[in-house]
């Protein structure tokens, strides 16, 4: 019977148990949920924090001593700032001030010139929080665009982006600005491209010094982005990219060869469809990449209009048909790009001082100024581009004179510029040449757009850019180059403008 009564009991406190076991678990997750709750709304926002970082390479007192180069504002969008304890966030950087680059005091010019140093003095960057991902931007980085500063709470890598804010840039005047030496260029090696002709291969001819392929142009009031081989293929994948000109065009062109060369890991897939070599006596190329199914040409047209031979007395004479469009240009249309260019052939001594040299029809000018038959021209060639070429498909640039810069006569009569080294501190300045503004006038005119790739201002600065003495292999100081390119130099600038243009427009 006790036994009976003990397993009643037993039976009667299972219950209670229960009740207290289920109680404690109640209890427990109570406490934990209200735990978290209060810890969560207690702890700060980790979406919208402000980090300072302080590019400390530099004290604030040594900094006001040292000679330090201007700064420039990099605008940056959507990038990973990694920790030390592992996470990952994305921000946008508001402002944040660079140094020009480079590794010694160098002049600066255009409005500035002030040194360039290496040093940075004490900044602080604010960092905001963004909600769309890094994916989303579509930017790319490349271990070369990387700047690394050391904070007190870990590293954050801040990349300098190939792309910029485009609002900005549009509105910016890309022919106001300063060359900047900068360490990271030139953008490819002599070495590495064999489409550099020997008028144009200053390293290879002799020349020692390699500072004039490092200076990298900077407008005031935006950054251009620097050249992505890759993605200006991309641009002209399965299209046409076609210059016509002058010998300063081909050297332009020859520039564009060995800028998109440097993208391609298999340089046989590179190759000219004629089999020809490039020299100064040939004037036709063009250049297939087969990865990308595009071609890159030159046409040799130091005019744009039809040189052509008429009889003057007795004689049949050399003269330009100022009415008649270069008998080559079947070549140039169905171009995805057009880049034109003329203007180092009309010269007192080329165009035979303009007398019994211009030709209209049947006439032949006894004597003609430059500035008009120049404007005769133009108006020709802008006619035949109205007619000829679809703006839907192509995209027309009309490169603007280069300088030259001989100092102590002519190219035939002692005109030097073997001592420069260094760009100019200024230019001559002032007004545009002529050419240049009867080139805007005609094409102000015309019906077809045309983006006028204005490298005038900017290569003035650049005496220390020619070939001089280092245009061919034996130099002689009799005759010097002052009027075309070293490559790498000065007309990667222009193609770096011209990629800017196909950005953006």
């Amino acid at each position: 019977m006790i036994s009976s009564m003990e397993r009643q009991r037993s039976f009667s406190l299972k219950p209670t148990r229960l009740l207290v076991f289920s109680f404690i678990i109640f209890s427990s997750i109570f406490f934990i949920s209200t735990f978290t709750i209060w810890l969560t709304n207690s702890t700060p926002s980790l979406h919208q924090p402000t980090i300072h970082l302080h590019f400390n390479t530099v004290s604030s007192s040594s900094a006001a001593a040292a000679d330090v180069g201007d700064t420039v504002n990099v605008g940056l969008r959507s990038f990973p700032v990694q920790f030390l304890a592992g996470s990952t966030k994305n921000f946008t950087v508001e402002s944040v001030k660079f140094p020009t680059f480079g590794t010694q005091n160098n002049s600066l010019f255009g409005s500035k010139s002030e040194g360039v140093g290496h040093h940075v003095s004490a900044q602080t960057v604010n960092f905001t929080a963004m909600q769309e991902h890094e994916a989303s931007s579509g930017r790319k980085v490349s271990n070369e665009q990387e700047k690394v500063a050391a904070g007190s709470t870990g590293r954050v890598k801040v990349p300098i982006f190939e792309k910029i804010e485009q609002k900005k840039a549009k509105g910016c005047d890309l022919t106001k600005g300063y060359w900047a030496f900068d360490e990271s260029y030139p953008l490819y090696r002599k070495d590495s491209c064999p489409f550099i002709d020997e008028g144009f291969d200053c390293e290879g001819n002799g020349r020692l010094d390699r500072n004039y392929s490092k200076w990298r142009w900077q407008p005031k009031d935006c950054d251009i982005p620097r050249f992505n081989a890759t993605r200006m293929l991309e641009l002209i994948r399965g299209k046409r990219l076609v210059f016509v000109g002058d010998s300063i065009n081909r050297n332009q062109w020859e520039s564009m060869l060995c800028m998109l060369l440097s993208a391609i890991k298999d340089p046989k897939r590179v190759y000219e469809t004629h089999g020809r070599k490039i020299t100064k006596e040939k004037g036709n190329y063009s250049f297939r990449f087969l990865d990308y199914q595009c071609t890159v040409e030159y046409y040799a047209s130091h005019f744009l209009v039809h040189e052509s031979k008429a009889r003057i007395g007795q004689k049949r004479r050399p003269t330009l048909r100022l009415d008649a469009i270069d008998h080559g240009s079947s070549r140039w249309r169905g171009a995805d790009i057009l880049v034109f260019n003329t203007a180092h052939w009309w010269s007192h001594y080329k165009t035979k001082a303009g007398i019994n040299y211009y030709q209209e029809g049947t006439l032949v000018h006894p004597r003609l100024d430059v500035s008009t038959a120049f404007r005769k021209a133009l108006k020709t060639w802008g006619s035949w581009v109205d007619r000829h070429i679809n703006q839907r498909k192509t995209k027309v640039f009309f490169r603007s004179s280069a300088p030259s810069h001989f100092r102590g006569g002519n190219w035939n009569s002692g005109g030097h510029c073997t001592e420069a080294t260094q760009p100019l501190n200024e230019t001559l300045g002032g007004t545009d040449p002529e050419k240049n503004l009867i080139t805007e006038e005609i094409i102000k005119q015309m019906k077809t757009p045309v983006t006028i790739l204005n490298i005038t201002g900017l290569s003035e600065y650049r005496i220390d850019g020619h070939p001089s003495i280092y245009g061919r292999k034996t130099q002689t100081r009799s005759i010097q180059d002052c009027s075309h390119w070293c490559l790498p130099g000065v007309p990667d600038t222009w193609n770096e403008l011209l990629y800017f243009h196909l950005q953006t427009r």
